[in-house]
C-alpha cells in the first residue's frame, strides 16, 4: 500500500512531499516526521528505498508506506501525557514518533507477535536514543514492547487513550478492539479495507469515520496451548517514574530551555512539570523544514550551575567581571559573531556564483555539548545523556 506521494531523495523531502499531498497536516505531526530517519528502520542493503511511498517488507520486519502513517498520526490528535498501545508494533518506528509527542509522563506500549521483530525494533530504539541529534530536542516517552498476539491480551487489562492496529481487522474482532479504549479514547485501525478512525463517546457509545482505502495483511489469529485454551498477553507494566529518573528529566528540561532561549529565558509555556512533549509550543520547533545547506553553530563549551539557574558560556575561559558584575567579554564574543556571520555570507556569495552547494556544517549538538561540560561524574553524565554501558 502507498505510492502516492512523490519519491524524495532523503526524510526531509519525503516529509515535504507528504504534507504538499496534504497527508501531514499538522506542525505537530510534521515534526515528529522530521526528527526521526525513515531509512534508519530499514535493514542497511535497504535504505536505498526508504524514501519511497511504499510498504516495505523482510521476513518478519515490516513498515507501512509513509502515507499511512501520516494518516495515522494525524487520526491518533496525539498530545502530551497520553496513553498508547501500538498492536503489532513492528520496528517501533511509529511508537517512536508518537513518544515524542507523549513526553515523559505518557505511556507508550507495543505488542508484537514475532519475538525477533521486539528485538529488532529495541535495537532501532537503542541506536535512536544513543545517536540521534533529534533526540536531545524532545522529552521523551519510551515505548516498551512485548511479544504475543493482540487479540490475546486479557479483559481485565488497563484501558488506553489512544490504540492503533496495524494489521488488518475483520467485524467480528471491533467490538474487542473498541473495548481497549477508555472513554473519550481515539482508536485507528484498518477495519475492512478502510482506515477508520473510532472514537468512544461514552461507555457504550462510539463516533466513527472512514479516513482512506487500505489493504493491509489480516491479523493473525490466536493460537490454542496444548490443553485447548488460548494464552494471554500481560501488558508492558506502568511503572511510577523513580525520583532519578524525574531529576534526570528535569535536568534535561532545564538545560534544553536554556539552550532554546538562547539567553537562559525559558521560551514555553510555563515551568516544568506534568506531561510536556514534542506538543510544547517553542521548546522544540524546527520550522517548516531543516536547513539543508548550512548549519548555523553555536558556541558551548562550559556550563555552571549557580543560585538554581543555569549559566553557559560561549569561551571556554570564564570572561572576567568587574564590581557591577558587568562581563567585559560580550564586545569580544559580538566580534566573534560578525566574524561568523560574515564567513556565511561570503558562503551564499560563493554558492550563487559557483551554482554549487558547499558542504554542510555538521550540527552541534547543544545539549550533549552542555551535558558534558557540567562539573560532574562521567557515569553521571552519560546517564543524563540516556547512554546504556551494557
Amino acid at each position: 500500500m502507498g505510492g502516492a506521494v512523490s519519491a524524495g531523495e532523503d526524510n526531509d523531502e519525503l516529509i515535504d512531499n507528504l504534507k504538499e499531498a496534504h497527508y501531514i497536516h499538522s506542525d505537530l505531526v510534521e515534526r515528529a516526521f522530521r526528527a526521526i530517519d525513515r531509512a534508519d528502520y530499514y535493514l542497511e542493503e535497504y535504505r536505498d528505498s526508504a524514501y519511497k511511498d511504499l510498504a516495505w517488507r523482510h521476513g518478519n520486519i515490516h513498515l507501512s508506506a509513509p502515507c499511512i502513517y501520516s494518516e495515522v498520526m494525524e487520526a491518533l490528535d496525539l498530545h502530551p501525557g497520553l496513553s498508547f498501545l501500538n498492536l503489532g508494533s513492528g520496528t517501533g518506528y511509529l511508537s517512536t514518533m508518537v513518544g515524542l509527542i507523549l513526553g515523559p509522563f505518557g505511556v507508550n506500549h507495543g505488542v508484537e507477535l514475532y519475538a525477533d521483530v521486539i528485538e529488532y525494533a529495541y535495537q532501532k530504539l537503542e541506536y535512536f536514543i544513543k545517536t540521534s541529534e533529534s533526540f536531545d530536542k524532545f522529552e521523551f516517552c519510551e515505548p516498551s514492547f512485548v511479544a504475543g498476539n493482540c487479540l490475546e491480551i486479557p479483559p481485565e487489562s488497563r484501558k488506553y487513550d489512544r490504540v492503533y492496529c496495524g494489521a488488518g481487522v475483520q467485524r467480528d474482532h471491533e467490538e474487542y478492539m473498541k473495548n481497549l479504549l477508555k472513554v473519550g479514547g481515539i482508536l485507528v485501525l484498518p477495519l475492512e479495507e478502510k482506515l477508520t478512525k473510532i472514537r468512544r463517546t461514552g461507555q457504550s457509545s462510539w463516533e466513527t469515520k472512514k479516513i482512506i482505502a487500505v489493504s493491509f495483511a489480516p491479523l493473525a489469529l490466536p493460537q490454542h496451548n496444548t490443553n485447548g485454551e488460548p494464552q494471554t498477553v500481560p501488558l508492558p507494566m506502568f511503572e511510577v517514574r523513580t525520583l532519578q529518573e524525574l531529576a534526570r528529566i528535569a535536568i534535561r528540561h532545564t538545560l534544553r530551555v536554556t539552550t532554546d532561549s538562547g539567553e537562559g529565558q525559558p521560551r514555553g509555556r510555563g515551568s516544568f512539570g506534568g506531561g510536556r512533549g514534542l506538543g510544547v509550543s517553542g521548546l522544540h520547533k524546527y520550522g517548516p523544514r531543516f536547513k539543508r545547506r548550512r548549519v548555523h553553530r553555536r558556541n558551548c563549551t562550559s556550563v555552571v550551575l549557580a543560585h538554581k539557574r543555569v549559566v553557559s558560556n560561549a569561551d571556554p575561559t570564564p570572561a572576567p567581571l568587574d564590581n557591577n558584575n558587568n562581563n567585559h567579554g560580550g564586545q569580544e564574543e559580538g566580534q566573534r559573531r560578525a566574524a561568523r556571520e560574515e564567513e556565511e555570507e561570503e558562503k551564499e556569495e560563493a554558492e550563487k556564483e559557483t551554482g554549487e552547494l558547499l558542504p554542510a556544517e555538521p550540527p552541534i549538538n547543544i545539549l550533549r555539548e552542555r551535558i558534558l561540560c557540567l562539573p560532574l561524574p562521567e557515569p553521571l553524565k552519560m546517564y543524563l545523556l540516556y547512554c546504556r554501558e551494557k
